[in-house]
């Protein structure tokens, strides 16, 4: 008599869901970190080499634990891996400048416009089709971001393109991550992306090298590594457990945490501005992931 049958790990939604929820908080920590230590007068240089030495020392260390093999370091792709790198140092370089200037509020909602960058350039740098409701979808979200920051107003600040470049950089991140899939590993990828950045960084963080002034904003510099390798290691694990199409609509709890942290932290609150755009792209976003998911749905039923 035959033993039970063991369930796919994407049998296991809900841990999915639940993974994806705490992975975004640790973004959010990056964030509110970032700007706590910006205000407290530390170069975006020097952190953003911080948050890449503590992702770069553990990856090597957990790589390094499961034995020393060539074939861990090397890869058919390895420019692309290093590209990857690069991009998402970049975004987060632009993202901590943003920081210094911006309210957490309005840098998550400029950052979530990355799904509506990635939708638009997809059929250049990925060969898919997008339709008149993802074109709609896109032109809404960009008229969010406009709302969002309000170009002509009083208050607009110039590192608003910092931080929309960031996105940029982000989203081209997110479309070589997704052709890496399956060719790559995962720890490779992980590793590469803390080296790149640790390396690239070094020299600037050394000349613009600013100490903490007391014992808790060292602990929260030291954690920025931490957080970041936390909160990838966690994202990966939560879709090995449900697919991208359940968990993308979660993804948007990375601003209920940094509107909360914004109060907490830096008492500010988002303007009716910024939550009008942001309800806009967010709304773009899920028509979007709608969308796709109904026709990555239709392909399948087709292959059956």
């Amino acid at each position: 008599m035959a033993g039970p049958v063991a369930r796919p790990n994407e049998d296991r939604p809900m841990l999915g869901i639940g993974l994806m929820i705490v992975a975004f908080f640790f973004f959010s920590c990056i964030d509110v970190s970032a700007k706590w230590l910006a205000v407290a007068g530390l170069s975006f240089l020097q952190l953003s080499f911080m948050r890449y030495l503590g992702h770069f020392l553990i990856s090597l260390i957990l790589i390094l634990m499961g034995g020393i093999s060539p074939s861990r370091f090397t890869s058919e792709h390895l420019s692309l891996v290093f590209l990857r790198g690069a991009l998402l140092m970049l975004s987060t370089i632009t993202n901590f400048l943003a920081l210094r200037y911006l309210p957490l509020t309005l840098t998550a909602t400029i950052l979530f416009s990355v799904p509506i960058m990635i939708c638009a350039l997809s059929p250049i740098l990925l060969d898919e089709r997008v339709g008149i409701w993802r074109w709609g979808a896109i032109i809404a979200g960009f008229i969010g971001i406009l709302i969002a920051i309000r170009p002509f107003s009083e208050d607009f600040h110039w590192a608003v393109f910092v931080s929309i470049a960031g996105a940029l950089c982000f989203a081209l991140y997110s479309i070589l991550t997704r052709k890496l899939s399956g060719t790559v590993a995962v720890e490779s990828m992980q590793l590469y992306a803390g080296m790149v950045g640790t390396v690239v960084l070094l020299p600037f963080a050394i000349s613009q090298w600013s100490s903490p002034v007391n014992n808790l904003d060292w602990l929260i510099m030291i954690c920025l590594g931490v957080f970041g390798w936390l909160g990838h290691q966690i994202l990966t694990r939560a879709h090995a457990f449900a697919p991208a199409s359940l968990l993308t609509p979660f993804s948007y709890t990375f601003i209920i945490y940094l509107t909360i942290w914004s109060f907490l932290v830096f008492d500010h609150l988002p303007d009716r501005w910024t939550i009008i755009g942001a309800s806009v792209i967010i709304a773009a976003g899920l028509v979007i992931w709608f969308r796709e998911s109904r026709l990555n749905r239709q392909k399948l039923a087709r292959m059956l």
